[in-house]
């Protein structure tokens, strides 16, 4: 069931009635259900039907809030048995806390009223998992992870389907390729059939896998995705900073994704946590280094013409296997190529023409040195050159040059950009628009953002009209004494002086927005700008949403509030 089009508005007014009359209508379903399972599903599609939806100037969490708490409100206040049944869905199902505790007030609010209840809403959420599997393939490019459960009403399996669980299965689907967020979710019954299918594949297939899991270890690899994902929805910017893949898969939420993630959060739930949970592989800065150096030392790198080119694309190779791959620099693929080339590199790093045209090569030599490694055959090596040359046409073609493609010059590129993340772009014009103009050409030393006394000279030229030059520079940006700043940071057109306590708030938020720290910051700021407020405003907001925010508290969530 779709939301229609009279949902919430970003002015924030009331949900209309209509809304929630016509998902109770939808919710008479569920009356003619007999097994908890199918009732579940429904449920969980209701809740999924405005999972990820984006409406301007509401975060995607008050979404969430007005449209599952108010359908909640709305079930409880209808006295009828389709509203129970809802509402004994929501309890087991909800995707907050907050909302599992309203719907269970109304179960008891409507069932002390007398309603009756549907035969099977005592087994919901009730199911008890029995094993779990991860399919995938030596690629390593998705793992679909295969959780199985039972409920107590389900009819005794044979031997054979008891040793694998008879019941159902969920199967949810972990893209690396995209950062390990979850790409689909499923349902099947037929438990067996999936399970010897998955078998006779590895057994069949040289690059298939299928392995046993531990429970509290799915938990912890469905957790993380979950997690992973709810981020990625929440960056209201994830559209266009970090795309599902080179072959433009469907959105996060395509597929039965959304129709599953309620089920899906609360079998979750009911798995065993591990007693220790294993986390990804850190890869420090000396790490990262030591695997570089033995990479450019070995034959396979020895016909690269360009050594410091060379050095600083096998850098780039490595930072995105390391963060954006689960730690997994050495992991190659042909998906995975493409990903690197024609989505992550050109969108978040600033690549010299030299380095442009060297990065194809480095990466074919680095292929042909990890993916033995890593235990490819060599057909498998051979596919992932194969897509790497028919991706470096379009590489080399779509592959934007900063200065041309945003109109700046090559030093503001170079003043904004130190590290070359290119991603960073937006949020640091932002914070320091300075950077980008012509202004600071000739006298750039004073405004390295890089030193408080930079940052501090470009906020206090910025956001009140002042500039008082370092003392070793003061006498090339001395004015006259009748124009200039005095002793008192005053100016002679009364502009006032920015107090210590407001440069420092200035400068606090500048660096955050530098760092993109919170990523909530920039996302609450796009959110701001694209509802008509301006610069000063939205910075005037978004400071005082840091300062309200208590010592030491992240305000992640005062932000996703904005």
């Amino acid at each position: 069931m779709s939301v229609p089009s009279h949902s919430p508005r970003p002015d924030g007014e009331p949900v209309p009635d209509a809304v929630f009359a016509e998902m109770l209508r939808a919710a008479r379903a569920l009356l003619a259900m007999r097994h908890p399972l199918d009732a579940e599903i429904g449920v969980s599609e209701m809740l999924g039907s405005w999972w990820g939806l984006s409406m301007p100037g509401t975060p995607g969490a008050d979404v969430e809030r007005r449209l599952g708490e108010g359908l909640v409100a709305h079930a409880a206040a209808s006295g009828t048995a389709a509203g129970l049944a809802l509402l004994s869905g929501i309890a087991a199902l909800g995707t907050s806390r907050r909302q599992r505790i309203l719907a269970k007030k109304g179960v008891l609010d409507l069932s002390g009223q007398g309603v009756g209840r549907p035969t099977w809403a005592a087994a919901l959420g009730a199911a008890r998992p029995v094993a779990a599997y991860v399919s995938g393939s030596r690629f390593g490019d998705t793992d679909d992870i295969i959780c199985t459960f039972r409920h107590e009403c389900d009819p005794d399996p044979g031997e054979e389907a008891k040793a694998d669980g008879s019941g159902h299965a969920l199967i949810a689907v972990v893209d690396h390729n995209s950062g390990g967020v979850l790409r689909d979710a499923w349902v099947t019954t037929k438990v067996g059939r999936l399970l010897e299918h998955c078998r006779a594949e590895a057994a069949d297939n040289p690059m298939a896998t299928f392995e046993p899991l531990d429970l509290g270890r799915a938990r912890d690899l469905l957790e993380a995705a979950v997690a992973r994902t709810d981020r990625r929805l929440a960056d209201s910017t994830a559209a266009h900073t970090d795309p599902d893949t080179a072959a433009h898969g469907p959105g996060l939420t395509g597929r039965s994704l959304a129709a599953h993630h309620a089920l899906l959060r609360a079998r979750i739930r009911v798995l065993p946590h591990a007693p220790e949970s294993a986390a990804e592989p850190v890869w420090r800065h000396d790490r990262r280094a030591m695997l570089a150096a033995r990479f450019l030392a070995s034959d396979e790198a020895a016909e690269l013409s360009d050594s410091y080119a060379a050095s600083r694309c096998v850098d780039h190779i490595i930072d995105y296997g390391c963060d954006r791959d689960a730690g997994r620099p050495l992991r190659v693929s042909p998906r995975k190529v493409e990903a690197f080339l024609l989505s992550w590199l050109p969108r978040r790093v600033v690549l010299l023409p030299a380095e442009q045209e060297a990065m194809p090569h480095v990466l074919a030599a680095w292929i042909r040195w990890t993916g033995p490694r890593s235990g490819l055959p060599d057909i498998a090596v051979g596919a992932t050159l194969d897509a790497l040359w028919e991706a470096t046409t379009p590489f080399t073609t779509s592959y934007r040059d900063p200065s041309a493609s945003f109109g700046l010059n090559q030093e503001a590129i170079r003043r904004l950009l130190p590290d070359r993340d290119l991603s960073a772009l937006p949020r640091r014009m932002f914070a320091f628009p300075l950077l980008a103009s012509d202004l600071l050409e000739e006298s750039a030393g004073d405004f390295d953002p890089s030193t408080s006394a930079g940052r501090r000279a470009l906020l206090r030229l910025d956001h009140f009209g002042e500039y008082d030059a370092p003392a070793a520079h003061r006498g090339r940006h001395e004015t006259p004494a009748d124009g200039g700043a005095t002793d008192h940071g005053t100016t002679e057109d009364g502009a006032r002086a920015a107090t210590e306590a407001e440069l420092t708030a200035h400068e606090h938020l500048a660096e955050r927005l530098w760092h993109g720290e919170p990523p909530a910051l920039w996302a609450a700021a796009q959110r701001l700008l694209d509802r008509g407020l301006s610069r000063p405003a939205v910075l005037r907001t978004l400071l005082d949403t840091l300062a309200s925010a208590q010592d030491g508290e992240e305000p992640t969530a005062a932000l996703e509030d904005l």
